[in-house]
């Protein structure tokens, strides 16, 4: 059979921090007391007594003394009281039943609140202390439509429903929707903590699985008793206070392939749960050992671990805290989280699986409570160490996840070793995050090992500058003239951009960006831009590439020998003035010269009086150099056409 615990087992956040700040107060002040039972569990509060932590029945019992208001919260009164009477009021209201302490009270007065919950239930009454309006107790549904079908309450009048953070999650869902189908004046506040509704849901995942279900915590528990109402509407359920109410007789009848599975309520230690685990398990092994022969038991008796022993264990249980293993000794196994892994962002299940055989260290045999605890990842880093250093005298690289960024550098784990990369190894430029790296899987050379302190130091970066470095010698072995790339700009000049094109960086000087002319490169792109480039040349020895992102099939030049010939008269604008002439567009992408000695049959000395940038002019093509793509372009070439014309109609 397996035992299988619950995910969500054991105290609730809400707990842990009542009695944190329970024996933080008595540490303080010797002894104390608190109002009411701190938790529904008595095994918890037998164990707080013996700290000198005592249970007040009323306020008066703690009179002149330290008292702590426990978790399920109290009446303002009661708390109003307490301060007045008391040494000190140590507040250990959980904070999702204050957050709803603040929705009650700050409903208006003509309101009113419906509290869904157990009317007797002390988070309950705490609630209701805090309303300041008309507040109603209802244990379902039919609670509710009997307030307003008895005129209690109104259907015109605004109401505010809060829940009992135990609430069952899916009586709530039912609820919710005929409450939001028929009673649209009221506003439902989904006050049930997440951590009980997780707990829930884990719970009765589990049921649906287990042939028997066991839940541990105390008789009073409200949301123990959730956790055993839900579960037995799937499995047998039995509900236990702790370990001593296991018998036999439950796993009785049962197949011999069944689960077996334990959740426990909000206030019930992890020691309790252990404890019910561990007497399961000894139940079963008893009861599987009537079966084997003498011979077979014998050999298990005498079977024996010590510590720093190194043994096979085999996964039998995973929970939130620890792996539960069977080393086929009479005592139950434990591994907690921290020593299966050294990542601290793992869960027990992404590191082992029930019915997974693992090597393990054993730290430490308690026979008392015949338990024993192990250690997965001392073995692990043992076995992590060798490889290490193994790939250290090949100079191979490693691969790593990132799980935390420390003071100088990194943690790397791999092969189940912690490998510290410090921060001028990471690659990473002083202006960045250490943090960016978290949880990255990044390759590493590892530079440095201390066998005896456990220590391996590494280097993102050399890692990195090897395959730089062979990226490169393999891009300058198959480059080519005409060569096509996609590229990242990733800095931009005066006289051009700087582009990535993976192994290395080219340029692309500010001519060859565009066919159009390009007053600045940072007119036509910017950093991070990704653009195509065709290599122009090479030169391996001095490690440069000229590149171009003029696309060859959108040359306007082709488009201008096609459609333009010498002596054709065409429009075009003026786009620069120089000292011998002036620039003129002829169409995007090809300009012409018009020389100072074509702007006019008059002579010109200042061409600026003459033509201004962006004046359209009427010129003829006078030259083409295919050659160089060059074009003349000439004003005066119409004027002189156009004179003789002239002449002839003065001599008529």
């Amino acid at each position: 059979m397996l035992i299988e615990i619950a995910d969500k087992s054991g105290f609730c956040f809400g707990v842990e921090r009542a009695i944190r700040l329970t024996e933080e107060a008595a540490e303080r002040y010797g002894e104390i007391y608190t109002l009411g039972p701190l938790i529904h569990n008595s095994i918890v509060t037998d164990s707080l007594e013996k700290k000198g932590i005592h249970i007040a029945d009323e306020i008066s019992d703690a009179a002149g003394k330290p008292l702590v208001i426990r978790s399920h919260g109290v009446t303002e009164d009661i708390e109003s009281s307490a301060r007045a009477v008391c040494s000190d009021c140590i507040d250990a209201t959980c904070p999702f039943v204050k957050k709803i302490h603040n929705i009650v009270s700050q409903q208006p007065e003509a309101s009113a609140v419906i509290i869904l919950g157990d009317e007797k239930h002390p988070e309950v009454i705490g609630i209701k202390g805090h309303a300041r309006c008309r507040a109603y107790v209802c244990a379902d549904i039919a609670q509710i439509k009997a307030l307003y079908e008895s005129g209690e309450l109104s259907y015109d009048e605004d109401a505010a429903l809060v829940i009992q953070t135990t609430f069952d999650r899916g009586r709530f869902a039912e609820y919710s929707q005929d409450i939001s189908k028929n009673y649209c004046r009221v506003k439902i506040y989904d006050t049930i903590c997440n951590a009980t509704t997780e707990r829930q849901k884990n719970a009765e995942e589990l049921a649906k699985r287990a042939a028997l279900m066991i839940v541990v915590g105390g008789k009073s528990s409200s949301n123990t008793g959730k956790l055993a109402e839900i579960c037995a509407r799937h499995c047998t359920t039995v509900f236990v206070q702790d370990a001593s109410q296991l018998s036999k007789q439950l796993i009785k009848g049962l197949r011999s392939d069944s689960i077996i599975g334990i959740t426990a309520g909000a206030s019930t230690p992890a020691y309790t749960i252990r404890e019910v685990h561990r007497t399961m398990d000894e139940i079963i092994k008893t009861n599987e050992n009537e079966e084997l022969d003498f011979a077979s038991m014998l050999e298990q008796s005498f079977r024996r671990v010590y510590t720093n022993n190194r043994v096979k264990a085999t996964v039998v249980g995973i929970n939130k805290n620890e792996a539960v293993v069977e080393l086929g000794t009479k005592q139950t196994g434990y591994i907690p989280l921290d020593e299966l892994t050294n990542d601290p962002n793992a869960a027990v299940s992404d590191v082992v699986s029930i019915g997974d055989e693992i090597d393990a260290i054993v730290t430490k045999v308690d026979d008392s409570n015949g338990v024993i605890f192990l250690s997965k990842k001392k073995v692990d880093s043992a076995l992590g160490m060798e490889k290490i250093a193994a790939s250290k005298e090949a100079n191979e690289t490693l691969e790593g996840v990132v799980t935390a960024a420390v003071k100088g550098g990194v943690i790397v784990i791999t092969n189940g070793t912690r490998v510290f990369i410090p921060a001028s190894q990471t690659g990473v430029p002083r202006s960045g995050k250490l943090e960016d790296l978290v949880k990255k899987t990044v390759p590493f050379k590892v530079i440095e090992i201390n066998e005896q302190r456990g220590r391996v130091v590494g280097s993102i970066r050399q890692a990195t500058k090897e395959v730089r470095d062979a990226e490169k010698a393999k891009f300058w072995e198959s480059i080519e003239v005409g060569q096509k790339f996609e590229g990242e700009v990733r800095s931009i000049e005066d006289y051009g951009v700087f582009v990535d094109i993976g192994a290395v960086d080219g340029l692309v000087r500010t001519s060859e960006l565009t066919w159009n002319r390009v007053g600045h490169p940072k007119d036509i792109v910017k950093e991070g831009d990704k653009i195509t480039v065709i290599v122009k040349s090479f030169d391996p020895e001095k490690k440069r590439v000229s590149l171009s992102a003029k696309d060859p099939n959108e040359n306007p030049w082709t488009k201008f020998v096609a459609d333009y010939a010498i002596d054709d008269v065409i429009k075009a604008t003026i786009v620069s003035i120089t000292e011998f002439g002036a620039f003129a567009q002829i169409i995007p992408g090809v300009d012409g010269l018009i020389h100072i000695s074509q702007i006019s049959t008059d002579r010109v000395t200042n061409i600026a009086s003459v033509l201004a940038v962006g004046q359209e002019v009427d010129v003829k093509i006078i030259d083409i150099d295919t050659e160089k793509s060059r074009v003349s372009l000439s004003i005066k070439a119409l004027m002189e056409d156009a004179a003789p014309v002239e002449e002839a109609s003065d001599a008529e």
